[in-house]
């Protein structure tokens, strides 16, 4: 496995001097692979950025930052359009970083709402694999790999649950088109841990491993000692990576409601999780 950390552990949003000035500090905390969530599309020199991750050995993967206007079954076909667009940059920046992974709530604004019908249901899951399975051919021609992410129903009213998204990536049918779990909203959402991991399979392309509060894994409630039997009993050998936020970064804070340090320091958030999860999964 590689253990990784979300430069929004630290900073928001990421540009390329800071990467520049984590790299040095995440490789020193003992990780071996950097997430780079992309809120911008002209904040960072890809090339450049994907240079100082290789010379700090760091692996790479793109977080996805859906916003209202990016997303992929919004009535307005405009904003749908924006939202493929969008995942396509995405594709194309993980791959001039280095990197595979394209990973997030591929599907729908964060925050976004609504009751829906079973019949409105089932018509937006057809749209939404319509538009991924575009997107999955256009990563997969890349050599990139998409994650699509459950979130917590506070987030999203979509897809909240593996069982959801497992009948997404089936249907779309593709080896560009995996899952990534965030144990954060499986803490909130499914009844087992261990049971939605072992469920995913091999379709598990990424894992978040956040604590129930987003604090440094270990400190919390979540089911630890479940999810790391389950890994190993489906093979998993991909990115383990902390995501968390910085109360100091008032965007990002109100979005991921910080209200509080979550630690001493975000170093000692990143730095106590990586050595909690080394030891969790060796």
């Amino acid at each position: 496995m590689k253990f990784g950390v979300n430069a929004w552990v630290w900073v928001s949003p990421l540009t390329t001097d800071g990467v520049a000035e984590l790299a040095p500090k995440v490789k020193a905390l003992g990780f071996d692979w950097f997430e780079v969530p992309l809120e911008l599309t002209d904040s960072l020199d890809y090339a450049r950025a994907g240079a100082i991750l290789r010379d700090n050995g760091l692996g790479v993967s793109v977080c996805a930052a859906m916003g209202p206007d990016r997303d992929l079954i919004h009535p307005d076909k405009a904003i749908r359009d924006n939202g493929i667009a969008y995942l396509k940059h995405c594709v194309d920046a993980v791959r001039a970083l280095g990197g595979t992974n394209v990973v997030g709530p591929l599907y729908s604004a964060v925050g976004r709402v609504w009751q829906m019908t079973a019949d409105e249901r089932a018509r937006d899951t057809d749209l939404l694999v319509t538009q991924l399975r575009e997107l999955a051919e256009y990563a997969g021609d890349k050599g990139a790999v998409l994650g699509v992410e459950p979130l917590n129903r506070f987030e999203t009213s979509f897809i909240n649950l593996a069982a959801q998204a497992i009948e997404v990536v089936d249907r779309v049918d593709h080896p560009a088109c995996r899952i990534m779990l965030d144990t954060f909203h499986m803490n909130i959402e499914e009844k087992s841990l261990g049971a939605a991991i072992r469920a995913t399979g091999k379709r598990l392309v990424h894992l978040h491993a956040c604590e129930n509060d987003r604090g440094a894994p270990g400190t919390g409630n979540v089911t630890w000692g479940e999810v790391a039997a389950a890994l190993r009993e489906i093979g998993y050998d991909g990115p383990v990576v902390i995501e968390s936020f910085t109360s100091k970064v008032q965007s990002i804070a109100r979005a991921a409601a910080i209200w509080r340090p979550l630690a001493a320091s975000q170093d000692a958030l990143a730095g106590d999780g990586v050595k909690f999860l080394k030891t969790l999964l060796a």
